[in-house]
Formats: structure tokens, C-alpha cells, sequence
């Protein structure tokens, strides 16, 4: 009878697994048990690999000897890309290459210009090991390959030259849904959003805004836009536009034409300086007295809800360094870096979206912002400076002399400095009961207004510049500073305005997922590691021991009975 049943439970046990073999083939699940639902894609994802149609293949660029950090990275990479496989509607093919390996100097070189050529960008590393320090080169990106299009994909964001690369590695991670889903979105889709930057009152030149055009031109058509020349239909065109320290007066006929563009639903990011003040000045000559300066846009700005303050921020706590002269040895000057107040380093508000987890943004004489209260505008401030700080109104007077004075910490006593707003709504028109302007005749809308729409208004020009090599005159990476050679978040910043600017999913809330990463204390380690080594080495071989004891003693009981 106990035979029969011990058959009965065998059988049923065989049938309840071909049972849920057959129900899965109908109905599928994938169960998340990590706290931090790291394994869990989000809806927005979901339906955009649901609904996609086309083959898609992503080649990963991370693969062979890696530090431990880069390890992690692979690993989490491989997880997310095998969900994205689960769900994918169509055929996700997933390739990892190490894109070096076996290869001579000559032969990588040639390799890395290539890929450099099709966005791939190496990073170089100086890992600590208990020897010092190494140099490593990697690539920490991925390619995502549909329809003979290629879309370059940077997975490693916010490198800080002088920090430690695993803090940058876990943000890696917790960004990793949100820059795949994106990159896949506009492969997709196939749409490439029109990006404008503004040239005709004295905007930053190509050169100062080279980096960001080449890094925007990988996923966006990017362009100059003349304010005195563009028509209707060619603002028509334009899906957001870039407004960066502008040193001329606006004409109501350009200031017309940005209200239409506001007015038809346009996102626009403003990034402007109120007061006349510039480094390259100071160096040129004894002093300058930093002055307001008339851009005509004051009464635009406080329609839309925001006010730009004719003031400067010095912030001695958080700011960053610039060369100064100290002398001359041997016929050569001598160069040292010392912190410059007026350099504030910007700290993000973690709490909005759009600039959360970014690393600190570099400005220079940046001023504050205010917000005006607009029916229908919500408002958020998204960058500060730390408490420690103190505000000038101008006229002030600067010299380079005064990096060496002596600061008060009474002085500098305050609560944070308001820098960026981000403001979203319907905005009032500009025009509205107003005489069309000198060019303008036939009026562009009607519209009392706008339609639902963002900007953001920064309290700095020079936030989006980059700096440009005195040798050749070539670019430096935008947020890179040469002369202290650090990263700040400058590009990471416009990168994730123009996604939330562009993107009408709001994909960059995937951001916000939070991932904790358990690391190992290294200085325990360190400790106890020769302990910890004995006992792996020791324990195994004494427990052998003691079961082969115990196994003899066992037999020569058993049978000498």
C-alpha cells in the first residue's frame, strides 16, 4: 500500500511538471526577489520592446580583463539586456566583444580611431592595486544595431577623475534601464528631434559649443538658428532651442519669434549671463569692474515666470580651481591652481528627475534666479550652490589679486543660491494685445497661450562651453576641466534636459531607480586577509580529516559486531 502511494505521489509529481511546462509556454512571468527590484523593468519599457517590430542586435563593448568595477558593470549589463531579450517582441541579439584583444599597437590604434569614428569612445583608467597605480583602457559602451543604422550608447556617465570609479560604476547601474531604453526608443522610432542653438546676438561660437553639438549630432539634427533670418515654417521645424550667453541686446522682432516658438509648444533652455564678467580679462588687465549687462529679455522672462538677478555668487566652500601665476624660475613662469569663489561648483537638486545623480556642475560668475508666480506654470528649482556663500550685486570690481585675500567665514554664512529653475505649462504670450514688431507682418499666432511646454532658465553663459586646447585649437570635452584635469556634470546636465526636453514618454523618471550595491570593506579586508586565507585553506582539509576518522571508526563498529 505504502508502495502504491510512494507511485501515486511520483506520478502526480511528473504530471504537475509538464503541467507548468506547458502552461508557460502560454504565460509568462519572470519573478523579481531583490529588495531593490533591480531584475524589475519598468511599464515604459515593457511597451516599447512589446511593440517593436525590427531585429535588433546590441554589441557590447565590455568583455575580456576588466578591473572588479567594470566586472560589476558586465554583469549588470548582461542582466538587464537578457530582460530586455524576454520581452522584446522581436529577435534582441546580444553580443559582448572585448574590441582590443590580440591586437598590436599598430592595429589598436587603427581600431580606436574607427570606433571613435562611429561614437565609440575608450575610457581611460588609473585603477589602484596594491602595486600603485595602472592605466587601463576600456569601453564601457554599447552599440544597438537596426535597419543598417547604428546607435552608439555610453554606459558609463559622470567619470570623476579624482574620485573613485566605483561610486561612478554603481550610478552606472542604476542608469543602465534608463540610457538603454532611450538608445532604443530612437532607434525604433527612427525620429531624430531638431535641436537650434542661437548665433545672432553673440552667442557662444561653434568652437566654445563643439563638444556639445558633436555629442547632441549622435542622436539629434543639431544646428545654428539666425533669430534675424528664420521664418514661421522654420521655426515650425524646431523642436527645442538653445539659448547660451548671448552678449547683445534682443529686438522685439527676435524676442516675437521665440514667443511663437514658445506659444507652439517649443522647449527652450536658457543659459544666460546678467552681468559682464570674464577671467580672460582679468589675466589681460589690473582689474575690471563686472557690470550688468542689457539683454532685453527681462520682460520676456518674468511673463514666462522666471527673474535673472543682475548679481554674482562667490562661493569659497564648493568652488573650482583656476592656474594663477606665482613667480618665474629659470626665465619659466610657474603655474599653481588655487580656488576661485566666483567658480561655484552647482550641487543638483536630487529630488527632480532631470538632474538627479549628476555630479556637480562647473559655472562661472554665474548670478541667481528667481521664480514669478504664472497661472498654469509649475515651477522647480533644479540647481544651487551650497550655504556657504555670498551674493554681489553689481557694479563690482575684480582683479586677480583677490584670490590671495584673506576671507571672512562670517561673510559667506547663508542658505543656498538659486541658480537653474525649471518651469512646465501653458505660458502667457509675450504679444498678446501688442503691436506686431519692425519685419513681422503677418502675425505668427493667435494663440493668448502656449501650448504645454518646458524651459529652463540657467543664471549662467558659460555652463554648456567647453574649453578648447591652446595647442590646436581642438574642443576639450564638455564639464572637462584642463587645468585640474577633473569632469564635472556639464554634459551629463544637458544631456538629460534635452531627453526630458525632447522625449514626450518622460523615459528620464527611470532614473530614479535606486540599486544598492553591498561592496566589501577593503581596509577589513586588508586586516584579516591572511586569516581569512588559512582558514578557506586549513578548514577544508581538517574537516576531510575528521570524516575519514569518523568513517573508520564507523566501519570497524558497524561490522564488528
Amino acid at each position: 500500500m505504502e508502495k502504491g502511494k510512494k507511485w501515486l505521489y511520483m506520478i502526480l509529481l511528473f504530471i504537475a511538471l509538464i503541467a507548468i511546462n506547458i502552461i508557460g509556454n502560454y504565460i509568462f512571468y519572470r519573478f523579481d526577489f531583490t529588495t531593490d527590484k533591480r531584475f524589475t523593468l519598468s511599464n515604459k519599457t515593457k511597451d516599447i520592446l512589446a511593440k517593436n517590430t525590427k531585429p535588433i542586435t546590441v554589441t557590447v563593448f565590455l568583455d575580456g580583463e576588466l578591473p572588479p568595477a567594470f566586472k560589476r558593470l558586465q554583469a549588470a549589463v548582461n542582466d538587464i539586456l537578457s530582460d530586455y531579450k524576454a520581452y522584446s517582441n522581436a529577435d534582441l541579439k546580444i553580443v559582448f566583444v572585448d574590441p582590443l584583444a590580440g591586437l598590436n599597437q599598430s592595429d589598436q590604434d587603427t581600431v580606436i580611431n574607427n570606433l571613435y569614428e562611429r561614437g565609440i569612445e575608450a575610457t581611460n583608467l588609473s585603477v589602484k592595486t596594491e602595486a600603485g597605480l595602472t592605466q587601463k583602457l576600456v569601453y564601457p559602451m554599447a552599440m544597438i544595431e537596426t535597419d543598417n543604422k547604428e546607435f552608439p550608447v555610453k554606459l558609463f556617465q559622470n567619470l570623476d577623475t579624482r574620485g573613485s570609479y566605483e561610486d561612478n560604476i554603481n550610478r552606472a547601474i542604476e542608469n543602465l534601464e534608463y540610457v538603454f531604453t532611450a538608445s532604443l526608443k530612437k532607434v525604433i522610432t527612427g525620429k531624430n528631434p531638431r535641436i537650434g542653438f542661437t548665433e545672432s546676438n553673440g552667442e557662444l561660437n561653434d568652437l566654445q559649443i563643439g563638444d556639445a553639438i558633436r555629442t547632441l549630432s549622435s542622436s539629434y539634427e543639431v544646428g545654428r538658428v539666425d533669430l534675424n533670418t528664420i521664418d514661421k515654417a522654420g521655426l515650425d521645424k524646431l523642436n527645442m532651442m538653445i539659448i547660451a550667453k548671448p552678449v547683445k541686446p534682443f529686438s522685439e522682432t527676435e524676442k516675437y519669434k521665440i514667443n511663437y516658438f514658445v506659444m507652439n509648444g517649443g522647449r527652450i533652455l536658457w543659459s544666460i549671463d546678467q552681468v559682464n564678467a570674464e577671467l580672460d580679462s582679468l589675466r589681460q588687465r589690473s582689474g575690471q569692474m563686472a557690470t550688468s549687462r542689457n539683454l532685453n529679455l527681462d520682460d520676456m522672462l518674468f511673463m514666462y515666470g522666471a527673474r535673472l538677478n543682475y548679481n554674482l555668487i562667490a562661493d569659497p566652500a564648493n568652488c573650482a580651481e583656476i592656474p594663477v601665476s606665482t613667480g618665474s624660475v629659470g626665465g619659466q613662469s610657474q603655474m599653481q591652481l588655487l580656488p576661485w569663489i566666483y567658480y561655484p561648483i552647482l550641487l543638483p537638486d536630487t529630488s527632480q528627475s532631470v538632474v538627479k545623480k549628476l555630479d556637480g556642475i562647473k559655472s562661472e560668475f554665474p548670478g541667481t534666479v528667481d521664480s514669478i508666480g504664472v497661472k498654469g506654470v509649475t515651477k522647480s528649482f533644479i540647481l544651487n550652490t551650497s550655504a556657504f556663500n555670498k551674493v554681489y550685486n553689481t557694479p563690482k570690481p575684480f582683479s586677480l589679486q583677490m584670490i590671495s585675500e584673506q576671507l571672512d567665514p562670517r561673510a559667506f554664512q547663508g542658505v543656498p543660491q538659486r541658480v537653474g529653475l525649471m518651469m512646465e505649462g501653458h505660458f502667457p504670450s509675450v504679444f498678446a494685445g501688442r503691436p506686431l514688431p519692425v519685419g513681422i507682418s503677418v502675425p505668427y499666432t493667435q494663440d493668448l497661450n502656449s501650448k504645454t511646454t518646458k524651459m529652463i532658465v540657467i543664471g549662467d553663459g558659460d555652463v554648456f562651453r567647453n574649453q578648447v586646447s591652446e595647442r590646436d585649437h581642438s574642443p576639450f570635452p564638455l564639464g572637462f576641466d584642463r587645468f585640474s584635469q577633473r569632469t564635472y556634470g556639464n554634459k551629463a546636465l544637458l544631456l538629460n534636459i534635452v531627453d526630458y526636453f525632447t522625449d514626450d514618454d518622460n523615459l528620464i523618471i527611470l532614473r530614479n531607480k535606486e540599486v544598492k550595491i553591498r561592496l566589501l570593506d577593503k581596509t577589513k579586508i586588508k586586516l584579516e586577509k591572511a586569516r581569512w586565507q588559512f582558514i578557506n585553506i586549513a578548514v577544508p582539509l581538517l574537516l576531510l580529516i575528521f570524516f575519514a576518522i569518523f568513517q573508520h571508526y564507523y566501519r570497524k563498529y558497524k561490522y564488528a559486531k
